[in-house]
């Protein structure tokens, strides 16, 4: 191996230098304190632990991008996590829940750190993202819902992304108009396929083939087509008048939410989706997700995964979002630069060590200069610690 290949890392993996080293961990501890005045808790997961656990319960795309490795010391087979979710509901569900109280206990928990994955989930997308979200267990109700999309919006405002966009779905339709065709798990996994692909032809010629009953057919064929605006809610609350009454709860929770949020943010732009099956091995209910022109992809998104804590022992409620730390920094518009530092000589003064120690106390930034001789730069200080009259004082340059 030449000496410039030792500089190469693996595609998909980066360096962070100063500069967006500085930019995300002050977003992050910006992040982080908001999560906590909304009672949020932070927690931090191990990095790898034995992959039984790791995956217990997760969809199969999470499978395929975690990391495989075999412990030294027990031989069982490890794996490096690709999401923080899980290993949050296991929290829940073992360590924080009284067991006389399980079913009122609500658990607020948030985190910030990196996962592995082991090929990158979009074009230019980091194979190690930093995901920061928030998980909320405990409480079925649309409140839950309302508050963490609320909280995702404040995530981006913050952030200062540009204008946010909004997108709410339901995978519960879907099911519970699958349910009521009483099709074989094959033929769902062919009709997720391309509604979730949106390849509308290829699904007409599925619906014709494989379900008999022409209303949920027609059902079906409608689903993948609302999508749009607010007013693509109406629609569907007109198109499914006539569909099983799961549906009509499950619009009628969409449609409440909905309304919750507008009430919360008037100015907030929302949009529906409501053939957006996204994590539908998981998600259970709504899911949401946030997006800003010029941005391809969710820039957030979140939903209810009921009873992921099931395999921990203990069932909840659950609902939460998470984003990528790194593209919402790398997007957002404020000028995270910080204050200039103050230059001090290297001089073995006590009384200069002792002004030191209370600027850096203070909260300032001093950086000894070791070479006397260096011309100092205005782009990095604004002042400067020199001796007048036998005393040490900060002076501006």
């Amino acid at each position: 191996m030449s000496a410039s290949d030792r500089w190469l890392l693996p595609e998909g993996v980066e360096e962070i230098l100063p500069s967006e080293a500085a930019r995300l961990e002050t977003l992050r501890r910006e992040l982080l304190d908001l999560y906590s005045s909304w009672g949020y808790e932070l927690v931090i997961t191990p990095l790898i632990e034995y992959l039984d656990s790791l995956l217990v319960g997760s969809s199969h795309d999470l499978d395929l991008h975690t990391f495989k490795l075999t412990d030294q010391l027990s031989g069982r087979l490890m794996g490096l996590r690709a999401d923080i979710t899980p290993q949050v509901a296991r929290i829940d569900a073992n360590r924080l829940v009284h067991q006389d109280s399980k079913d009122h206990d609500v658990s607020r928990l948030c985190y910030a750190d990196n996962v592995v994955h082991t090929k990158p989930r979009a074009l230019l997308s980091s194979r190690v993202p930093i995901r920061i979200g928030a998980e909320l267990f405990g409480h079925a109700g649309v409140g839950c819902d309302i508050e963490l999309i609320g909280l995702m919006y404040e995530t981006l405002r913050i952030a200062d992304v540009g204008s946010i966009h909004i997108v709410l779905g339901h995978v519960g339709i879907f099911r519970s108009l699958i349910n009521a065709a009483d099709v074989s798990e094959e033929v769902e996994a062919e009709l997720f396929s391309a509604m979730q692909r949106k390849a509308y032809g290829e699904l007409d010629g599925l619906l014709e083939e494989r379900i008999e009953n022409i209303e949920i057919r027609q059902m079906l064929a409608d689903l993948s087509r609302l999508s749009g605006d607010e007013s693509v809610l109406d629609k569907a609350l007109d198109r499914f008048a006539g569909a099983p009454e799961t549906v009509k709860q499950e619009l009628a929770e969409l449609e409440s939410i909905a309304k919750g949020i507008k009430a919360r943010i008037p100015e907030l732009s929302l949009g529906f989706d409501l053939c957006e099956l996204r994590g539908y091995e998981y998600h259970t209910g709504i899911v949401f997700a946030a997006y800003t022109p010029g941005y391809g992809q969710a820039l957030a998104q979140g939903g209810r995964f009921n009873d992921i804590g099931k395999v921990f022992g203990l069932a909840r409620p659950a609902s939460g979002f998470d984003s990528d730390l790194k593209v919402i920094a790398r997007l957002s518009k404020r000028d995270f630069t910080g204050a200039k530092a103050i230059a001090a000589p290297w001089n073995d003064d006590l009384a200069l060590a002792q002004l030191i120690k209370e600027l850096r106390q203070q909260g300032q930034r001093v950086i000894v200069q070791f070479d006397a001789g260096v011309a100092l730069s205005r782009a990095d200080y604004d002042r400067q610690i020199i001796k007048d009259n036998e005393k040490w004082q900060v002076s501006p340059l």
